[in-house]
C-alpha cells in the first residue's frame, strides 16, 4: 500500500490540517484527529518546551488511529528547535512538518524515530530541494494561503511538481470546502491542506474579534505583504485598518527578516495583526471544529455524487 493510500485509509476526509501560529492549540489537535482528519499544531505554539510535552502527551492519549503532526521551525533564530526535537523523538510524533531550513541529517533522525516527515514549498525549485532531503511529503502552497503564503496558481504548482514527483503531495491555499478538496484531489494532490477556517473554531486560540472577522470576510477583505515577518504572508485587511495600517502603503522596514523564535516582531505581528487566507468566505459561523468538519464531510460527499464519482 502506498504511503497515501495508508493515511487515506486512516481518515474520514483526505485533509490534513494546517499548523497555525499561535491559532492552533491543543484542543484542537484533538477535535480535528477525533472528526477524521490529521489535525497539526506549531511546537512553538505551548508557551515553553515543558508544555509542549504536556500537550503532545495528551494528544498522543486522545486520537487513537488517527495521526497527528507537529510543526517545527528549523531556522536558526528558533531558539527551542533543540529541546522541541527531543520532545518529538520522545513521543515519536506520527508526523513531523518541517519549515524553514530543514537539512538532510534531521529529516534522517526524525525518520529513524518512526515519524513521517513533510516540508512546505512555494516553488517548483524548493520541492525539488525537499525531494533530495529524503521528505515523505510536499506541501505545495498556492496563492491565497494564510499565514506564510505562496504566489504561483495551485494548477501550475501542482502540475509542475507532478512531473517529476511520485510521492505524497499536499495542496494548500483556499481549500475551504468540499468541492475545494475534491478539486485538489484532482489536480493531482493526495491531500488538502486546510487552515483558515480553523480560526474561527473555538478551539483556536484567536479572539472573538478574530473569529468575527474570518466569518465577516471574503477574499478582498486579505492583504500580502512582506512588511511585518520578512516574507509574503496573508494578512486581513481590517486588522491592519484598526491598527491605523493604510494597507495599500505598507512597507518593508530595513534590516527586518525572519523572526520565529515564539517572540520578537514576529510574533506580535501575529498577535495583533491578524492572519488568513482568501478561502474564509466558505466560514459562516464561529463553531467547534467537528462541527466544521462534519459540514465538510457532507460537502465532499455532494461534490462527489454531482461529479458522479462514488
Amino acid at each position: 500500500m502506498s504511503l497515501a493510500a495508508d493515511l487515506k485509509a486512516k481518515l474520514r476526509l483526505p485533509v490534513m490540517a494546517g499548523p497555525m501560529f499561535i491559532a492552533s492549540t491543543a484542543d484542537l489537535v484533538i477535535a480535528q484527529c477525533k472528526a477524521g482528519i490529521i489535525g497539526s499544531m506549531p511546537a512553538l505554539n505551548p508557551r515553553s518546551t515543558a508544555a509542549l510535552d504536556e500537550d503532545v502527551a495528551r494528544i498522543a492519549a486522545s486520537v487513537g488511529d488517527v495521526p497527528y503532526a507537529i510543526n517545527l521551525v528549523a531556522h536558526a533564530s528558533n531558539s527551542r528547535l533543540e529541546a522541541d526535537l527531543e520532545v518529538v523523538l520522545k513521543h515519536k510524533v506520527p508526523i513531523v512538518v518541517l519549515a524553514l531550513a530543514a537539512n538532510a541529517d534531521l529529516v534522517k533522525t526524525l525518520q529513524a524515530n518512526g515519524s513521517l516527515v513533510f516540508q512546505d514549498v512555494i516553488k517548483d525549485r524548493h520541492a525539488r530541494k525537499c525531494a533530495e532531503l529524503g521528505v515523505d511529503g510536499i506541501i505545495a502552497v498556492g496563492a491565497g494561503a494564510g499565514g506564510h503564503t505562496g504566489d504561483l496558481s495551485p494548477f501550475a504548482l501542482v502540475q509542475e511538481i507532478r512531473e517529476w514527483w511520485d510521492g505524497l503531495l499536499l495542496l494548500s491555499g483556499c481549500i475551504a470546502n468540499g468541492r475545494a478538496v475534491l478539486a485538489a484531489e484532482v489536480l493531482g494532490a493526495d491531500l488538502a491542506y486546510i487552515g483558515s477556517p480553523f480560526l474561527a473554531s473555538t478551539e483556536a486560540n484567536t479572539q472573538d474579534g478574530f473569529k468575527t472577522m474570518v466569518v465577516n470576510g471574503k477574499a478582498a477583505d486579505v492583504v500580502t505583504t512582506n512588511c511585518f515577518t520578512g516574507v509574503d504572508a496573508n494578512f486581513l485587511k481590517p486588522s491592519l485598518l484598526e491598527h491605523g495600517l493604510d494597507p495599500a502603503n505598507l512597507k518593508r522596514a530595513d534590516g527586518k527578516g525572519i523572526n520565529i523564535d515564539g517572540g520578537g516582531d514576529n510574533a506580535k505581528a501575529w498577535k495583533e495583526i491578524w492572519s488568513a487566507g482568501q478561502g474564509i468566505s466558505a466560514v459562516k459561523r464561529a463553531e467547534p471544529a467537528g462541527d466544521w468538519i462534519e459540514w465538510l464531510a457532507q460537502d465532499y460527499a455532494a461534490a462527489k455524487a454531482r461529479m458522479g464519482m462514488v
